[in-house]
């Protein structure tokens, strides 16, 4: 009770002034209707137009969320069940003892309909108001400074990540206004996308990007592929990790698992951390090394290459030109997570060892699995049935989802009662960030989960409310995680992202929350430095045994390191 009632005292936080004043408006009405006064007041019976029009400005200023809905809706009814008191106002006091039943029921109604009240209050954190800044009529500088202004103030995470603000305006302020002196949109572009990746959050991105479609910055840097890609040793030894068939590594004699020595006359290791191109920001160093090597044997189209290689089949040393050719992205795409919400978001299966494995894609429903916490529980209960020797749950490549989801399958999973998080937004009421209190989120252990031992499955596309489950399961006993890498550290909460429509019609979106542990510390997310995420108990090692494993036999080695630890 006392969370429900902290959650009403404190909602004020969340609402504009015109819900605030529909509040007041619709609490006033129900009290003064429910015990009306004996002496009628005349200025009363236009109040409730009063409520009309605060509706009416407060829906042209752009407000829909379903928090200002169920109060414009409920300000309706008020009005529409009193509009003729308008014109014909009532002369006598309602109360005479014949009518008595009459007044209790009317007391009665107007009570209940306070609980439309509550509920938006209720909601008013989570689905608060959140304008999109619209810079699109600015020059490119002025956009920029506006954009720069609004996230040092509400981008959630500007003191964890240590953003200097007044630094970002110094350094980008005169490439744009550079880029608007010369007309120069990729100028704009690139100092834009530069601008955001400097965050190193993988929530943040400009939406209607479209790199693969119509982007000719992308196309002309990153365009042409050579036919391979290529992957970090912890060595430092740049390997090729993905071969194309006909393509002009293959035809020259390049084979999965040679040495890169040298690109263009520099050193491998030096080409490949270099490697700048990325879809998203990464946000930790682990997901930036993944995706330079992705990046690092992409050129423009037509151009070429000279490599020196070392041949994993006989270690000669050899040397080679490629010509980058449009292979429609294709090395890109065949690294790349690939998701759809037609896949089922939960699968599981018993493996031949007899251990229990479940695939969790992302934490949201689809048409086939409407519930996926009740899904997962019942994975659960049939592999406790077949006496399954341990869990293996792989939340490899998800994306995340829903926290709500992600905690309840967390209570299946978890030994015992434990924080799971609370979630605080920048409030335009107290300009500062507040703890949403009805968005704390507890894990509470299911007499129907899992007691025996459990691995999780991470790696750097693990990203959002994906990171949820190994960090709040991190620690326990029973449980160990286990990756080659720590996961995204993107765990950013995204109810109202905060969004703004910039020059040359990009749009921009970022998160507006963000998760804190029992301590209200931020969890999840990484610092400016690249470190954060959930790092795994057990690291896998990328050296050439592992590598080989992996990307040339195409052994899943992080399942069998899990089947190892658990053994063990």
């Amino acid at each position: 009770m006392s969370t429900l009632a902290d959650s009403l005292f404190e909602a004020y936080k969340w609402l504009t002034p015109y819900e605030m004043i529909l509040c007041a408006i619709d609490l006033f009405l129900l009290g003064w209707y429910a015990f009306p006064a004996r002496r009628l007041y005349r200025w009363v019976d236009f109040v409730p137009s009063a409520g009309v029009l605060t509706s009416a400005l407060s829906l042209f200023c752009g407000d829909t969320t379903l928090p200002a809905l169920i109060l414009y809706g409920l300000n309706g009814l008020l009005f529409l069940f009193t509009a003729k008191r308008i014109w014909a106002p009532k002369r006598h006091a309602p109360l005479p003892k014949r009518r008595r039943l009459r007044a209790i029921v009317r007391a009665a109604s107007c009570l209940a309909a306070v609980s439309p009240i509550v509920l938006a209050l209720l909601l008013a954190g989570e689905l608060r108001y959140n304008p999109a800044s619209d810079f699109r009529e600015l020059s490119y500088s002025e956009a920029f400074v506006r954009l720069n202004e609004r996230l040092s103030k509400e981008y959630p995470f500007g003191d964890w990540k240590q953003v200097d603000w007044e630094a970002l305006e110094r350094k980008y302020a005169p490439i744009f206004q550079e880029a608007e002196k010369n007309r120069d949109k990729e100028l704009y572009y690139r100092a834009l996308r530069e601008y955001l990746f400097s965050f190193r959050d993988g929530h943040v991105k400009i939406v209607n990007e479209a790199l693969y479609e119509d982007n000719p910055v992308f196309k002309r840097e990153a365009g042409g592929g050579f036919g391979i890609g290529a992957v970090l040793l912890d060595n430092g030894q740049a390997r090729v990790s993905l071969l194309l068939k006909g393509s002009p590594a293959d035809s020259v004699g390049m084979a999965l698992g040679d040495e890169i020595v040298a690109w263009n006359g520099r050193s491998a290791l030096d080409v490949y951390r270099s490697a700048a191109w990325s879809e998203n920001p990464t946000a930790t160093d682990g997901d930036r090394m993944m995706n330079q090597g992705r990046f690092m044997t992409r050129a423009a189209v037509g151009s070429w290459a000279k490599v020196e290689y070392r041949s994993r089949a006989n270690n000669e040393l050899r040397k080679a030109t490629l010509q980058a050719y449009e292979d429609d992205y294709a090395t890109l795409k065949a690294t790349k997570a690939k998701l759809k919400r037609t896949d089922a978001p939960i699968e599981g299966r018993v493996l031949d060892n007899g251990y229990g494995y479940i695939q969790i894609r992302y934490f949201l429903p689809n048409d086939a699995v409407s519930d996926p916490a009740g899904f997962f529980a019942g994975i659960v209960h049939d592999f406790q049935n077949r006496s399954v020797k341990g869990l293996i749950v792989d939340v490899r490549d998800n994306p995340g989802g829903d926290d709500d989801v992600a905690a309840a399958i967390a209570g299946y999973l978890s030994a015992w009662k434990r924080h799971y998080e609370s979630v605080s937004y920048y409030s335009r009421t107290t300009g500062r960030f507040e703890v949403n209190t009805g968005e704390t989120r507890v894990i509470t252990p299911k007499e129907s989960g899992y007691k025996g031992k459990i691995a999780i499955l991470v790696n750097h596309n693990t990203a959002s409310s994906a990171e949820g489950l190994p960090l709040v399961l991190k620690g326990e006993p029973r449980t160990v995680i286990v990756g080659f890498t720590s996961t995204n550290g993107s765990f950013g909460v995204m109810s109202r992202p905060i969004e703004a429509k910039m020059p040359e019609g990009y749009l921009l979106r970022f998160p507006d929350g963000r998760s804190l542990d029992a301590h209200y510390a931020v969890q999840g997310d990484s610092d400016g430095q690249g470190r954060g995420g959930v790092s795994p108990d057990i690291q896998v090692p990328l050296n050439e045994e592992t590598f080989a494993a992996k990307y040339i036999e195409g052994q899943d080695v992080e399942l069998q390191a899990a089947i190892e630890a658990l053994e063990k």
